[in-house]
């Protein structure tokens, strides 16, 4: 679940002033509930989702993400996210399967347990034959589902994903979509912008 009470981002700019990228946001996301954040260039919604995240902190305002306070507890609700944000963030050097195993032992996976969950998402994912070329080397949209898989590897029971199909065709993007439906229908809670 997330609960936002009265979030707030406020930026400080030497030649802008004050820039208040979130203002008061309230909102409650249910386990198995998509819920979107959609809005205008420059709305705040990525600002937001990282708050979330607890890649930012709030100038004012909570959150609760799966019972933790972004606050007092950012450790845990990382643990607890899968967090995807619109750069694919991939190390190129490394290959598809070694980023997704990298980011599987960051979040305590590791021996068979990391291998199956790797082959699962990638089975889901279509990344078979990519598994194993280095990230440099793949399409945009081979390297979003790498990015969606290296996000969900640990099984997280909250996913954020920021604009998830932005730049992919449509049979990738139709993918993400089904893929977002059906981690509702499995009880993970659900938050994306557009």
């Amino acid at each position: 679940m997330i609960e936002a009470q009265n979030l707030t981002k406020i930026f400080r700019d030497k030649k802008r002033g004050e820039i208040r990228a979130v203002d008061n946001v309230s909102f409650r996301c249910q386990p198995a509930q998509i819920y979107g954040l959609l809005g205008a260039n420059g709305a705040g919604k990525t600002t937001t989702l990282r708050l979330l995240a607890t890649i930012l902190q709030p100038t004012d305002g909570t959150a609760r993400v799966a019972g933790f306070d972004i606050n007092d507890q950012p450790e845990k609700v990382r643990a607890s996210v899968g967090f995807l944000s619109t750069a694919t963030a991939l190390y190129g050097r490394l290959t598809a399967r070694e980023t997704v195993e990298y980011f599987g032992r960051l979040n305590g996976l590791n021996g068979g347990a990391l291998k199956r969950r790797v082959d699962e998402l990638f089975g889901l994912f279509d990344v078979g034959e990519f598994a194993d070329r280095r990230c440099d080397k793949l399409s945009t949209g081979m390297k979003q589902k790498v990015s969606i898989a290296r996000t969900l590897v640990h099984d997280p029971p909250v996913m954020i994903f920021d604009e998830p199909t932005v730049g992919l065709d449509v049979m990738t993007a139709r993918t993400i979509v089904s893929f977002i439906r059906d981690c509702r229908a499995r009880g993970k809670t659900v938050i994306f912008s557009t």
